[in-house]
């Protein structure tokens, strides 16, 4: 059978650049890729005549000579030939698309794994929220070894390089056209052996303890905010680096404030005589209490705002406000002469006194009549 010719096989032209090459043989080698097509040998003639173009003109030198004497001159002669072998094709081929198919072409991972991430939830309150806070965790944690540093091996001893993948901590296989990297069996993947390991830990470097932590926790922080402090997770593996540490905080519940950003709400209870005939109440705020002048005839649920009471911003010094919503309380448990005297008021008093009432019923009017 005679062979096409390599940008023929590519589908691409004979100035074709290197990034659409690449794009082109991608392509044709994922669509035609034995382990898509099992038992498909028109697929696998297919990839390999890809892979065979590819790797002669994504070489400069080769595509130079390919170009002036076509397949003598890259030592293709016959078909289905591979210049530079069958090895050439896999490294090719890993590099193009790394573990891409389960493990190919992928890196070793050698010693150093980073340690995990940890979270820990810390409740705090609106007055923290206020004014900031420093809390003090108690974090159990995986910590490096103290005796071996890390590590994993005996004190005046050092981890050796795995004599079966020399330091890699991957093993290559052929199979096929390809070269296939799995982790080393004998190392783990970590590319060292640990001979005599350390007492403290067995040979694994880390050990289970905890750390007292000191966190400054902002003011203005909201409820399910993150705080990240670097490096304070858990251990790395083999001398790799810590994870690290994110508070989420948790702002609790306080019995008098709602929040709403940096603003607050409460509610003020107050009789209905003072409503009716105005008075001055005392209102709680996070720094105290203020005098709140509530005038006549004050409605229920009238609002009244406490400028710069509520909360700070995240990284900034101006507040809220807070806001007081007035609870009109009606009398209960009258005694005879409270209830004489109020069916008297009741009596003498008309719609004239009650602005809300009157204008409700001549909506009813207007509707009905």
């Amino acid at each position: 059978m005679s062979k096409r010719d390599y940008y023929e096989v590519l589908g691409v032209s004979r100035d074709v650049g290197d990034d659409e090459l690449k794009k082109a043989y991608r392509k044709l080698a994922l669509e035609h890729h034995p382990d898509r097509n099992p038992g498909d040998a028109v697929a696998e003639e297919r990839f390999k005549e890809a892979s065979e173009a590819y790797a002669v003109l994504s070489d400069p030198d080769k595509r130079r000579q390919y170009d002036r004497f076509g397949f003598e001159g890259v030592g293709a002669g016959g078909p289905g030939g591979f210049p530079g072998g069958f090895g050439d094709v896999g490294d090719l081929f890993n590099d193009l698309f790394g573990d891409l198919f389960g493990g190919r072409g992928g890196g070793h991972r050698g010693r150093g794994q980073r340690g995990a991430d940890l979270r820990y939830n810390l409740e705090i309150s609106l007055d923290d929220v206020l004014e900031g806070h420093e809390a003090s965790l108690d974090l159990p944690k995986m910590m490096t070894c103290e005796d071996c540093a890390g590590s994993g091996a005996r004190a005046g001893t050092q981890p050796e390089r795995c004599g079966r993948c020399d330091g890699t901590g991957q093993a290559i296989f052929q199979q096929g056209l390809f070269r296939i990297s799995r982790p080393c069996d004998a190392c783990r993947g970590e590319g060292f052996v640990v001979r005599d390991p350390c007492n403290g830990c067995r040979g694994s470097g880390r050990i289970e303890g905890q750390k007292t932590l000191k966190v400054r926790v902002p003011a203005g922080v909201e409820d399910g905010m993150r705080l990240r402090v670097a490096g304070e997770g858990e251990a790395g593996i083999s001398g790799g680096p810590a994870g690290d540490l994110y508070v989420v905080m948790r702002v609790a519940s306080h019995p008098l404030f709602e929040r709403d950003g940096s603003d607050l709400h409460c509610e003020v209870p107050i009789p209905l005589v003072h409503a009716a005939l105005g008075t001055e109440v005392e209102v709680p705020t996070l720094e105290g209490r203020v005098t709140l002048r509530v005038p006549e005839g004050t409605q229920p649920g009238k609002v009244f705002r406490l400028r710069g009471k509520g909360l700070p911003s995240l990284g900034s010094t101006q507040r809220g406000d807070q806001l007081v919503r007035i609870f009109v309380e009606v009398p209960t448990q009258l005694t005879e002469r409270q209830r004489s005297l109020l069916e008297q008021f009741a009596e003498e008093t008309g719609t004239e006194v009650s602005p809300v009432t009157k204008g409700f019923l001549d909506k009813i009017r207007d509707l009905f009549d």
